[in-house]
């Protein structure tokens, strides 16, 4: 869906991002990662062309992405931001409807669509449609920003640090909303954070990149189990990097089957690091463990979550 070939970018002289090669397939939730100054934001910023490239080449569905219209372009491109940019004098359901007003919808479907993304992002449409950004919290600001980023339906999804500046409650429970946002439309996005841990919680892939090159580029369980370099071992954080892996897995993957055990069960989906949390402070050593359904399905051992993946 998104090619680049050899792009190059500078400032002044200075490269952001050089001989930069990457495929970003339909469907793909591709994360770029790095710190800051890596060429992630730039990165993204070219796919739109808020950024124009200075070497190589950028396809969307195969076509040079100079061949578009920038605001042609943009259009099938929804895109979300820290500071959300929402119009302050405007209410929320305008907002939200922004694009599909350029682009001529009728008023009724505009409607349907802003009552339809609302309800999605958790936002009560007769509640939240009137209000005007001031009168919201931050989060949910955040909410009405994707949102109007999804308005139109567009092919492609981008956001650069999109939760960076919320506290960490509110952060995971917007990630968890873009994880099933995801599921449910199958859009590609392309995120941007410098957060590894948002990374790896949302990302099927990872592009992790340093002075605007690219130094790895895998599934998130690729880059924690097989580093590139020290490089890749340093920002994922060699400490954390085992945990980090748990973080990766669920209990499911671990329980065994028909096994019973005595205390409040842990749910089948619950990472093994939030299970390993739970064994600390319940002391003990065995759970029961639940479906969705909440039936019994066995239990999870300590030392099975301790011990080395297959």
């Amino acid at each position: 869906m998104i090619e680049f070939q050899h792009v190059g970018k500078s400032y002044g002289g200075t490269p952001a991002v050089s001989d930069l090669s990457l495929t970003i397939a339909r469907g793909d939730f591709t994360v770029l990662i790095g710190a800051s100054g890596s060429g992630k934001s730039t990165a993204l910023k070219v796919i739109n062309r808020l950024v124009e490239h200075d070497a190589g080449r950028v396809l969307f569905q195969g076509e040079e992405i100079r061949r578009f219209r920038p605001e042609d372009l943009r259009r099938r491109m929804g895109y979300a931001i820290q500071s959300t940019g929402l119009f302050p004098h405007w209410t929320v359901a305008r907002n939200i409807a922004t694009v599909p007003g350029l682009l001529g919808w009728p008023r009724e479907r505009i409607r349907a669509r802003v009552d339809e993304l609302l309800v999605l992002l958790g936002l009560d449409p007769a509640t939240f449609g009137h209000r005007y950004p001031h009168e919201l919290s931050g989060g949910q600001q955040q909410r009405v920003g994707v949102a109007r980023a999804l308005a139109a339906d567009p092919e492609v999804l981008l956001m650069d640090e999109p939760f960076g500046a919320l506290d960490p409650l509110t952060r995971g429970a917007l990630q968890q909303e873009l994880a099933r946002i995801h599921r449910v439309s199958g859009k590609t996005i392309v995120l941007v954070t410098h957060d590894i841990d948002e990374a790896l919680a949302l990302g099927n892939r990872l592009v992790l990149l340093d002075r605007g090159r690219i130094v790895q580029v895998g599934i998130p369980t690729d880059l924690l189990v097989n580093p590139a370099n020290d490089f890749v071992i340093d920002f994922l954080g060699r400490a954390e990097r085992g945990l980090r892996l748990l973080g990766l897995q669920t209990v499911a993957m671990r329980l065994r089957p028909g096994d019973a055990a005595d205390g409040e069960p842990l749910p089948a989906h619950l990472t093994l690091r939030d299970a390993l949390s739970v064994f600390a402070t319940r002391h003990t050593d065995r759970l029961p463990v639940v479906d969705a359904q909440g039936r019994c399905i066995g239990a999870l051992h300590v030392g099975d979550v301790l011990r080395a993946p297959p």
